[in-house]
């Protein structure tokens, strides 16, 4: 057995060096120090926002948030004697607000999709931004993941963001607040951050 080349060393040390000195920067390049949560498992940051979907029914189009844009399947009423809507998918711009009523103050704005992914019961998934644009906070937080709608609280995962939570990690755990029908429901969201810059 062979070690390495003198050639296939120097690559290699030159990329080791490349990998190091760009994850090094990324921090520097935006002038901010990388903040993990301590040792005892608190986050660096968290909040407690309230996500409302209003979707539309076809005459509500002034107040509508979220729109179907893909109808369910017929595989979904073929194998369901409850309608799981599989494979329908749902557009959204919902309000976000720092109280339950849909008349608090709004902190920021909801946009992406969902879709229903089970067959057998309801269940959704979940790609979205949070939008922030206000005086407390600016930028976004990346959220995605599964929601099986019948579980009482559900975690999905923080992936990103930009702004004040540039580059955050964390988790969401999402509970139903209110569910009027099929046309509002109102998303408690409990938004821990463990991977923040400042």
């Amino acid at each position: 057995m062979q070690g390495l080349t003198p050639l296939s060393y120097k690559l290699s040390l030159i990329s080791i060096v490349v990998i190091l000195l760009t994850t090094g920067i990324v921090g520097v390049a935006h002038g901010r120090k990388k903040l993990v949560s301590s040792s005892d498992g608190e986050p660096c940051h968290k909040m407690t926002v309230y996500c409302h979907d209003i979707l539309y029914d076809g005459t509500n189009t002034a107040n509508a948030t979220s729109a179907v844009a893909a109808q369910p399947t017929l595989l979904s009423r073929s194998v369901s004697v409850n309608d799981t809507f599989f494979g329908e998918v749902v557009v959204f711009n919902d309000v976000v607000t720092a109280g339950r009523a849909l008349a608090s103050e709004p902190v920021a704005r909801a946009e992406g999709f969902y879709f229903y992914d089970k067959k057998e019961s309801l269940s959704a998934w979940f790609a979205f931004s949070l939008v922030f644009n206000s005086t407390a906070h600016r930028g976004t937080l990346n959220l995605m993941g599964a929601d099986i709608i019948a579980d009482k609280t559900r975690d999905i995962s923080v992936v990103g963001g930009t702004g004040d939570f540039f580059m955050a990690r964390g988790v969401a755990t999402l509970r139903t607040d209110a569910f009027e029908g099929l046309n509002y429901f109102r998303l408690q969201m409990d938004i821990k951050l463990y991977e923040c810059y400042v």
